[in-house]
């Protein structure tokens, strides 16, 4: 069932990201999405039509949420997550910075993951338990030696805007860390930190179609998933606060977190 499921998700992702690939720098029409900037283009819904045509084919009796459709409502312990264009707002500034998003969760357990960068024809994909590959080549997070300046990925939610718990973290961990990078495209930034370009990710309330797939694949490449309190993060949950990276660093961002948040705190 996983080995069809992840069959199917790479070659929707190699579709759909080869249209991606093609109307790269030729968009005519954007248009606005939400009141936080958020856009979507025809690219965003041809990929997904691409995408959810095959999954449909593939699994009829399968639930499907999908960034830009919704959710098919479908009852089922399977339930497919979808993001199209993950990136969408990069995409359409002419930024190649973007990537196809495809997770099954069973049960609220993430088993599969596909991700694909279009633009360096870069995929990566997982199977619980079954560890994380690129290209189809094993990858690790690595065993990185003791931190004194951390590289850090940075993923906030829309909602979060400029809230001033989420100011004080971001702001802490930009001077603390040796980089703080926002992508603006959370997947790339999941793979980065599963093959050991990155030392964390922090994320800050920031759930959606795009979240599990890069999850699933840095736990199976050896990285920790926490909360902000040092739990272990299992399954899926709406308002996440996680810190993601080698069992060994934990304390080390969780120190980092805790340290952001508590400063200038008495202020609010």
């Amino acid at each position: 069932m996983l080995k069809l499921a992840k069959e199917v998700a790479i070659a929707a992702a190699y579709e759909a990201g080869r249209l991606a690939k093609e109307k790269f720098g030729t968009l005519v029409r954007i248009d606005e999405k939400d009141e936080h900037g958020d856009v979507v283009t025809e690219v965003d819904h041809g990929a997904e039509h691409i995408i959810l045509s095959k999954i449909k084919a593939a699994f009829p009796d399968h639930r499907i949420r999908s960034e830009e459709i919704g959710d098919n409502e479908e009852q089922s312990d399977w339930m497919w997550l979808v993001d199209p264009l993950d990136g969408t707002n990069n995409f359409a500034v002419g930024l190649p910075v973007f990537a196809i998003s495809i997770t099954l969760v069973y049960v609220d357990q993430p088993v599969m993951a596909v991700i694909y960068e279009p633009m360096t024809d870069r995929l990566s994909a997982a199977i619980a338990g079954e560890g994380a590959t690129c290209n189809g080549n094993p990858i690790s997070a690595g065993q990185a030696a003791v931190l004194k300046k951390a590289r850090v990925g940075w993923i906030q939610g829309h909602q979060v805007q400029n809230q001033p718990r989420a100011v004080r973290l971001r702001h802490s961990i930009d001077v603390e860390a040796k980089r703080m990078m926002r992508l603006w495209a959370p997947t790339l930034q999941w793979c980065m930190l599963a093959r050991g370009d990155l030392d964390a990710i922090i994320v800050y309330d920031s759930e959606g179609e795009d979240l599990y797939s890069g999850l699933l694949i840095a736990k199976e490449a050896g990285c920790e998933i926490v909360d902000f309190e040092g739990r272990l993060f299992n399954g899926v949950n709406n308002q996440p606060f996680l810190i993601a990276c080698l069992p060994r660093n934990r304390e080390y961002f969780i120190r980092m977190v805790e340290a952001g948040l508590n400063q200038g705190s008495g202020e609010e």
